[in-house]
């Protein structure tokens, strides 16, 4: 059974900081490429950040210099830092594990982030 699960949301003042997990389970976590998207009330879910299987990572600009996005194999999770929050951070966070070239996706369950004063 597969399992993505998202851990390190929460409320953070404008400015702050979090750091997101993603643990996957019964995958062979090195042949998945790994992203994180985000959904705002209201809004589509869109990506935020991936890192392929061969750690070549890609951001969406609106986070470009203040998000990076990293993997440790061994410990099958993908991480995502973010600084310098705002308050249009604020989303669902999910982690999709995508398997090139089939196109197997997962997504984890999502995790609150809220940036707020």
């Amino acid at each position: 059974q597969v399992q993505l699960v998202e851990s390190g949301g929460g409320l953070v003042q404008p400015g702050g900081s979090l750091r997101l997990s993603c643990t996957a389970s019964g995958i062979i976590f090195n042949l998945y490429d790994m992203g994180w998207y985000r959904q705002a009330p209201g809004k589509q879910r869109e990506l935020v950040a991936t890192i392929s299987k061969l750690e070549s990572v890609a951001y969406a600009d609106s986070v470009k210099g203040r998000f990076t996005i990293s993997r440790d194999n061994a410990k099958n999770t993908v991480s995502l830092q973010m600084n310098t929050l705002k308050p249009e951070d604020t989303a669902v966070y999910y982690c999709k594990a995508n398997r090139p070239p089939f196109n197997t996706i997962y997504w984890g369950q999502g995790t609150q982030v809220t940036v707020s004063s």
